[in-house]
């Protein structure tokens, strides 16, 4: 999702950067893996939350030595969603992660509405509306896309590491919170022009990513 600002916009990850959710796709493969017979540790999991299912499940089965088939990783992919979906339920916003886009969607109010855009409809992209997922550019380059911002003149918001790799691949800043359990040293190498801990310590920060009025 992203918003404008002057002639700059803020593309926004969801899971583990908007909502507290990076530990229930944790535990929702971690179930998917056991159905199929896979036992992996559960740290290993959580190393590979923010690349796509495929990328997700092909790394954990190279770093076991197990092999599956074609028809097993979409069973898996299935099982997977069947999990999250049941577990989503506690799922919680990130603190101040409401606040930080009222305040964007309010700072960019007159370029959005120069734009003809709807101040009600905040462009968001899903992993199925793109060819590739992260650490692919695709999904942050399709929700730029509405915004009629080019990529040099955006800033990725995003929780992983496979978030900062996307965003330098779109050629855009990356910023870099910590509530997806990476460290700050790791989306830093990743390419994270600023790391903050949560959208509440980002907002507080704003002005250090361009974001001021």
């Amino acid at each position: 999702m992203g918003a404008a600002i002057s002639k700059s916009s803020f593309l926004f990850d969801l899971d583990g950067t908007l909502v507290d959710s990076v530990y229930q796709h944790v535990l929702a493969w971690r179930e998917a893996l056991e159905a199929e017979g896979i036992d992996v540790s559960i740290w290993r999991i959580h190393r590979k939350i923010g690349m796509s299912g495929g990328l997700l499940t092909d790394m954990l089965l190279r770093e076991t030595g197990l092999r599956i088939d074609l028809e097993g990783g979409d069973r898996l992919r299935h099982l997977h969603a069947a999990a999250f979906n049941r577990l989503s339920a506690c799922i919680r916003p990130l603190p101040g992660a409401r606040q930080l886009l009222i305040y964007l969607t309010e700072t960019a109010r007159p370029v959005l509405e120069s734009l003809e855009l709807d101040l009600d409809q905040i462009p968001i992209v899903t992993r199925d509306q793109v060819r590739y997922a992260k650490p692919d550019p695709d999904v942050f380059l399709a929700a730029a896309s509405p915004l009629g911002v080019g990529m040099e003149t955006t800033t990725v918001v995003g929780d992983s590491v496979c978030d900062m790799l996307a965003a330098q691949r779109a050629r855009a800043l990356g910023v870099g919170l910590l509530s997806g359990g990476y460290s700050q040293d790791e989306l830093e190498r990743a390419g994270a022009y600023r790391v903050y801990a949560d959208p509440a310590d980002l907002l507080r920060h704003i002005d250090e990513v361009g974001g001021r009025r």
